[in-house]
């Protein structure tokens, strides 16, 4: 499948509506022509933003890299922590314009998405930065340095199309299905869904047509143009034995094919491009490992080869050592004897003189002799160079066993070489996942912040009045809130807490024997008294505070099962360790948050019968659960929601 341009018109307008508000947080490279943008909000769940040569579509699934992408240090460098500012459509060509805002600096990245594809980092300027394909064709040059230009539009802008634009069909005696394809820019599948709603026969001559056929061709388009920008969709998957389609609004031709419906045109479309990305990863990797068969395949045909030559030559050279030592039994004594020149010849050998040394030449092996030498010494060194062919055997012998034993694990390794391609599925979070947050041992629900802005909108957009409010004796700490809550849920207030100051900068400085305090609602002011100011995720705290004394500075991550969905919960052991079905717990110090993330995964991992699972989460998700510092593990184990 590949995308038509007023498939694109509304994906534009679609991600335009998706990402307001978001910037970009990281940008993973997956091919060698696609790249995945992770947009990250204060308030919403991050959003997958796939940018491939095949098209631009919001992704539900982050596949690991497949392969190296050129672009992706480039883009990171250019582009992270910067804002999308707009997306454009070239007319009706399949050609986006993403326009990125990072400080004082304009970026506009480029999507070609016809032929074999391209992306093309700019400038505000439109000067070429970065790119996938150089090109230098009659009408366009695109490199480094140059300023990029669109190739020459195609057909007519199918968009703002009128019924004199149609006219020209009536001169031509190309079949009107075709002419209106090629003249549209659109799919075979679209021109034959005009012609069939405009009741004209598809293969009939564009010069037979009437101007009442061109105005029906007219209506149709524009009305099917509509449906399909504006979203008015019946999406449908279309699959063949050979081939996938997902169709925005179901077509007319497909009434007596198979095909399934689906959600929405672009989860339709995440599904099949998506599928397309991991099929092309997994023959990549797959034809990786086929190429080093057949590498280690001639290897080991050499060698075999190299073990038959020297083996031949090892013995060719004793049986000529043995036919002198039998002339020397009979008394011949001399290298220029006619015998010895006679057994030689019979076997293949001769002397040969090159600059002034003499040689014994073996069936093109070169022995050096001392010519005054004995006729039982030359014999004995043919046999030592013998023996030393026998010895090179060995030492080929031995390469050969490790080539084998190779080809034997590649072989092994080709049948689940397809297999290798990782991927996990965002699954829809539930809205408290932004934050900080688990459940207490009490069950209920604590949330914090992760930043400032999070701070702000824990306070402003979920406190309630049966909340309680927390904040640790640090400057740096996040407010957290013990929702539905009362003073006598004293084991929740605990271990909230213990969160607070967990989170807060107490972690990553490693400061022990701090305390956190607990007010009501109405305790909490947002704005700051007159002529005063107070910063982003500030509040100002009224009344009397109750305090917490924190004992202990551990944190726990476990795996919380719900509703046959799997969730990472970070926040005090006890508390993890009721509502979990598998726990790690950490402490302050030791190693960086990726690098404790990745052992925390690993330790999860031993945890066999949820193995699958734990593949599945990505290792965004575990370092997004642990606190800002370095951590170490001291203790795992299955939790008690094990069942």
């Amino acid at each position: 499948m590949t995308l038509a341009g007023i498939e694109l018109r509304y994906l534009v307008n679609e991600i335009i509506r998706k990402i307001d508000g978001y910037y970009v947080s990281n940008i993973y490279g997956i091919s060698r022509d696609s790249l995945l943008f992770k947009l990250h909000h204060p308030e919403k769940p991050d959003i997958l933003l796939m940018f491939s040569t095949l098209g631009l579509w919001v992704t539900t699934i982050k596949i690991e890299q497949i392969e190296e992408n050129r672009l992706v240090k480039r883009l990171r460098n250019d582009l992270l922590r910067s804002k999308i500012s707009s997306i454009k459509q070239i007319g009706a060509e399949r050609i986006v314009y993403v326009t990125f805002n990072a400080l004082e600096q304009e970026f506009v990245l480029i999507g070609e998405f016809f032929g074999d594809g391209n992306i093309i980092l700019c400038d505000k300027n439109m000067k070429i930065l970065a790119l996938l394909h150089s090109i230098d064709v009659r009408h366009r040059r695109l490199n480094v340095g140059f300023n990029y230009e669109p190739p020459p539009q195609s057909g007519l802008d199918i968009f703002n199309i009128t019924p004199k634009d149609l006219i020209a069909i009536l001169s031509v005696s190309t079949p009107a299905v075709r002419w209106i394809g090629r003249t549209l820019g659109i799919p075979a599948k679209y021109a034959e869904e005009i012609v069939r709603l405009a009741e004209i026969d598809p293969l009939k001559p564009g010069n037979s047509l009437s101007e009442k056929d061109v105005e029906k061709i007219f209506v149709v388009t524009k009305d099917l143009v509509e449906k399909i920008v504006n979203g008015v969709h019946d999406p449908i998957l279309v699959k063949t034995e050979n081939n996938a389609d997902v169709f925005p609004v179901k077509l007319g031709h497909i009434e007596n094919t198979n095909y399934t419906k689906i959600a929405s045109f672009m989860e339709g479309l995440d599904s099949l491009f998506t599928q397309n990305l991991l099929e092309r990863g997994k023959s990549s990797q797959a034809n990786t490992v086929t190429q080093k068969i057949e590498e280690f395949e001639h290897k080991l045909e050499d060698q075999i080869k190299a073990i038959s030559v020297v083996k031949e030559k090892a013995g060719t050279i004793s049986a000529v050592a043995k036919s002198l030592l039998d002339l020397v039994s009979k008394g011949v004594t001399s290298l220029e004897s006619l015998m010895v020149i006679d057994v030689l010849g019979k076997q293949n050998a001769s002397f040969v003189k090159e600059r002034g040394i003499l040689f014994i030449d073996v069936n093109g092996e070169k022995i050096q002799i001392n010519p005054d030498s004995s006729l039982q010494a030359i014999a004995s060194a043919l046999f030592n160079e013998s023996k030393r062919q026998t010895n090179a055997i060995e030492f080929i012998e031995s390469a050969k066993k490790k080539t084998e034993k190779s080809l034997e694990s590649f072989r092994k390794q080709e049948n689940i070489a397809r297999d290798s391609v990782v991927f996990t599925i965002q699954k829809k979070r539930e809205w408290y996942e932004r934050y900080r947050w688990f459940f207490t041992s009490e069950g209920l629900l604590a949330i914090g912040g992760r930043d400032a802005s999070s701070n702000s909108s824990v306070i402003r957009k979920h406190l309630e009045k049966d909340d309680k409010v927390f904040h640790a004796e640090i400057f740096g700490s996040p407010f957290f809130l013990l929702k539905k809550s009362f003073e006598s849920n004293v084991t929740s207030i605990l271990e909230t807490a213990q969160a607070t100051v967990c989170f807060s900068r107490a972690w990553r400085e490693g400061l022990y024997g701090l305390g956190a305090y607990w007010v009501n609602p109405d305790q909490i002011k947002t704005a700051a008294p007159s002529g005063q100011f107070i910063a982003k995720g500030s509040f100002i705290v009224d009344g009397q505070r109750n305090f917490v004394k924190v004992t202990s500075m551990r944190l726990a991550i476990g795996l919380l099962e719900k509703d046959d969905s799997y969730s990472l919960m970070c926040g005090p052991p006890e508390a993890v360790k009721k509502n979990s079905i598998y726990y790690v717990i950490i402490e302050p110090s030791g190693f960086d948050m990726v690098e404790i993330a990745k052992k925390i995964k690993l330790e999860f991992l031993k945890f066999k019968e949820k193995e699958s699972i734990v593949k599945a989460i990505s290792m965004d998700d575990f370092t997004r659960v642990i606190p800002a510092g370095d951590s170490h593990i001291v203790e795992f184990g299955i939790g008690q929601a094990y069942k």
